[in-house]
């Protein structure tokens, strides 16, 4: 994993953002995700008996955010190598072609397309997702929104749960496709810490 990776990291996925909105640093106040703390998760049926959990664990990225004029961004990157899901030859196998063909797509993308906040705490979240070199839109439920200052260093922080799903065929994660289901369900918990002097190279991610 390169060096630039290793200290973060979604979600991105996977959170809050509107891509079709240009960013600005006068617009909004831009955070960096905090990679202990931002974990995208999944769940999905083993056949028709358990529910196996997984997670990544190195997410990178960031987003901008000004909710008193309903604008935001979100850029999110996920290596998938940090699949997590508890059981490593489990991990070894969803490696594989048939799932995430890591070989080849060593990354899953998020970028914002469209947000629609419900009050100062919830949020609609709209987005393309890629993975294995497909993108396709999908819907965030953020269902949490808590910004404020840290008490341990008395940085802003702004904290976010979201959910969602998709169908894992429309990225052609196809392996075992009907004995084990399409139908994915996403979980996402992170935070952000803000970036006060946010340089050019990430105030484009954010557009």
């Amino acid at each position: 994993m390169p060096r630039h990776h290793v200290k973060f990291w979604i979600p991105a996925a996977f959170l809050i953002g509107a891509g079709i909105i240009g960013i600005r640093s006068t617009d909004a106040a831009v955070y960096q995700l905090n990679a202990p703390h931002t974990f995208p998760q999944f769940e999905i049926r083993h056949l028709v008996f358990s529910l196996i959990h997984g997670q990544f664990n190195h997410t990178w990225g960031y987003l901008a955010l000004n909710r008193a004029k309903g604008r935001a961004s979100v850029y999110a990157k996920i290596w998938v190598r940090s699949l997590d899901t508890g059981y490593p030859p489990r991990d070894h196998d969803l490696m594989a072609k048939a799932f995430f063909d890591v070989a080849r797509y060593p990354y899953i993308y998020f970028h914002s397309t469209g947000v629609h906040f419900e009050g100062r705490h919830r949020a609609i979240l709209k987005g393309n997702l890629t993975m294995r070199g497909v993108t396709h839109p999908v819907v965030l439920d953020v269902t949490r929104i808590h910004c404020a200052m840290s008490p341990l260093d008395q940085k802003r922080v702004c904290g976010f749960d979201a959910k969602g799903s998709l169908e894992r065929s429309w990225f052609g994660i196809d392996g075992f496709l009907p004995v084990l289901p399409d139908h994915v369900r996403l979980i996402l918990n992170a935070d952000a810490v803000i970036v006060k002097h946010p340089g050019p190279a990430v105030l484009r991610l954010l557009r």
